[in-house]
């Protein structure tokens, strides 16, 4: 395990959110037929394909589909489809860390360490600027669905695939002609009048027939097939941990013997509870040194809060005023209790020395002066019997709670299907419930949703006979009694539903036309008022906008409505669909901000950055292409054939 809390700089960020976006992007290019290129070799069983000697295995792939779906059932269909977009994107992923290792590029531990504690990853494992521990750390890992090694491998990949993105993207740069257009581009100010017509006034003139209906119905036939889902019936029973508990006894020696297997689980290591104020390190210069009269400076500050904290006492006034600790400072310091090797060499060397409430002089780290108080000391011990006995029996009652569902949930099924249903919840005290017919998407009462569930009520067939299924919380014991097929509905069933579909479609298509028949009126005449007028639109006029803000009826001037800002004074644009209605604007006037304005000198860097990045992002797009083009002319993309058509079914 990594010692963590090294000094050393942040590991770059910034381009992270850009290259997942890149990724994503790409991702459709592999969609086109043809793009993974040749489907040979790469034969062994598991093997789903192989770039430049690194196997992809079918774990890996099951492993991306089980985070792509954050714990929610996924439909049998869709299991392919992301089977398959797994697999482009770890060959890509494997391409790209060829590539990099091709190019000599590493990630050293030290870089690693500040990826942990300073990156996106900084609030799980450094809450407040403490590290965890080894043992908390694994068991974040492992309930997040992955281990320590996968953990620290995808890690240190991001990283190196970061600095391939570094040196790919460092030509990608902003002009000054392009940064000036960007902040008249983001400052410009219009202000126009518009002509709205809205989808729900439209809608309210659309009167159908029943002859126009069913005309619709029978032209959208595809549209209602099987549209009523298949539904089932079924009785069942629940068992939950409420029907043994009362039958759980632990025995005094069953508590003795775990307290003795376990003591380590029970030792308390050496630990102090301190709280300090840091006074941050300055800034390297552009020469990646400290500048020797900053170090004095800080150092000097350092020495005066001491002098307050031991004038006043104030920890709390003193933390909040000076210190660089985000995670204290508004806590009066307080980093409550430490163990060895959670903080840097410096400062746990001072902290553990003290004698309690003993307040250190400034201490020197790679984070900057520390002023340390020994707030309290524990000498590491085993936790007596009497302490955490409760917790040891309320653990083994658990344990045999668990044993006795199981046992029950076999029993229980095997008595069902010799004496039935109702004799078998009867032995258990349960009760029999008859569901309505549900749906797959359903749950049923007093359980909940549930589709693990749902999956086996809906595999059964009718002649099954008693199953189990299982949920997080309970046994659910449960026979199929019916079940009826999805089906089409007639059109008489549905006539609500067909009625909306039509109005909706229609007036889809008559508002298009009346708000191209209201831009063609007003550019004849080169008069918007009057156009809308006759079409018997909404008539308004705007404040002077940004298209950061927001105008009544048109909503984000970011959306749609920013093609007013690529309008002169007089123009009158096309219509503009804004989703539930559509508007033809007319500028009426135009405010440009000049590149001398003071506020450009402000924003002038940000632009810059913004149009680089863009560009590094076209620039990573072409080279993601190449990568791979140029991979399986090499032949070190192989692709097997047979795993990718397992993958492709259903179930897999």
């Amino acid at each position: 395990m990594i010692k963590f809390l090294q000094s050393g700089n942040k590991a770059a960020k910034y381009l992270l959110a850009g290259f997942l976006l890149l990724i994503a992007a790409s991702m459709v290019t592999y969609l086109i037929p043809g793009f993974m290129g040749d489907t040979t070799a790469a034969t062994e069983a598991g093997v789903v394909a192989s770039v430049g000697g690194h196997e992809i295995k079918r774990e890996e792939v099951a492993r991306v589909v089980q985070a792509q779906s954050r714990g929610n059932q996924i439909p049998d269909f869709y299991l392919p489809i992301l089977r398959q977009q797994a697999v482009r994107q770890l060959i890509q992923q494997a391409e790209l860390q060829y590539e990099s290792e091709r190019m000599g590029l590493k990630v050293s531990d030290q870089e690693f360490r500040d990826e942990l504690q300073y990156g996106p990853y900084k609030q799980a494992f450094f809450p407040g600027g403490k590290w965890i521990g080894a043992e908390k750390y694994k068991e974040l890992l492992t309930q997040g669905g992955t281990t320590v090694e996968n953990f620290e491998r995808d890690v240190r990949l991001d990283l190196l695939q970061r600095k391939l993105v570094n040196v790919i993207g460092a030509s990608a740069t902003a002009t000054d002609a392009e940064v000036e257009q960007a902040y008249k581009d983001q400052n410009t100010k219009v202000k126009f009048q518009y002509a709205i017509i809205k989808m729900d006034d439209v809608s309210k003139t659309i009167k159908p027939t029943d002859t126009e209906l069913k005309a619709f119905y029978t032209a959208n036939q595809a549209r209602y097939t099987n549209s009523i889902p298949e539904k089932r019936q079924v009785k069942y029973f629940v068992l939950t941990d409420k029907n043994f508990a009362d039958k759980v006894t632990v025995d005094p020696a069953e508590i003795q013997r775990a307290y003795s297997a376990n003591q380590n689980a029970y030792r308390i290591p050496e630990r102090v509870k301190v709280r300090h104020i840091l006074i941050e390190m300055p800034k390297p210069g552009p020469d990646g040194k400290i500048d020797q009269k900053a170090m004095d400076e800080a150092r000097a500050k350092a020495q005066d809060v001491l002098k307050q904290i031991k004038a006043t006492g104030d920890w709390d006034g003193l933390a909040k005023k000076y210190s660089g600790d985000p995670g204290s400072k508004d806590k009066g310091g307080e980093l409550g209790w430490l163990n060895k090797g959670q903080t840097v060499p410096e400062f746990e060397k001072v902290a553990f020395a003290q004698n309690k409430g003993q307040i250190s002089d400034p201490v020197q780290s790679s984070f900057g002066f520390h002023i340390i108080q020994t707030e309290d000391k524990e000498d590491a011990h085993l936790k007596p019997l009497a302490e955490v006995k409760p917790a040891i029996e309320e653990a083994i009652k658990q344990e045999k709670i668990k044993g006795m569902m199981t046992q029950a949930a076999t029993d229980a099924e095997t008595l069902a299907q010799k004496q039935g249903l109702d004799q078998a919840a009867s032995k258990y005290g349960a009760q029999v419930v008859s569901s309505n017919p549900i749906t797959h998407s359903d749950a049923l009462p007093g359980i909940g949703p549930q589709p693990q569930l749902m999956d086996a009520i809906f595999s059964a067939n009718e002649k099954s006979g008693p199953q189990v299924g299982q949920t997080p919380q309970s046994t659910v014991v449960f026979e199929l009694t019916k079940i009826e097929p999805a089906r089409t509905p007639s059109f008489e069933e549905i006539k609500d539903r067909v009625a909306t579909e039509f109005k909706n479609q229609r007036a889809a298509d008559l508002l298009r036309r009346k708000a191209q028949e209201m831009a063609d009126r007003a550019h004849a005449e080169h008069d918007l008022a009057k156009a809308a007028k006759e079409a018997g639109a909404a008539f308004k006029t705007s404040d002077l906008v940004s298209r950061t803000q927001q105008v009544p009826d048109i909503g984000s001037m970011s959306g749609a409505a920013s093609a007013a800002f690529t309008m002169k004074p007089g123009d009158i644009s096309g219509p503009v669909n804004l989703g539930a209605s559509e508007a033809v604007l007319q500028i009426v006037e135009r405010q440009e901000p000049s590149a001398s304005d003071a506020e450009f000198a402000k924003q002038r860097d940000q632009l810059r950055e913004r149009i680089a990045g863009q560009k590094r992002q076209e620039v990573l797009g072409l080279f993601v292409n190449d990568l791979n083009t140029r991979l399986e002319k090499e032949g070190k993309v192989k692709i097997n054939k047979t795993e990718m058509d397992n993958l492709a079914k259903s179930r897999s």
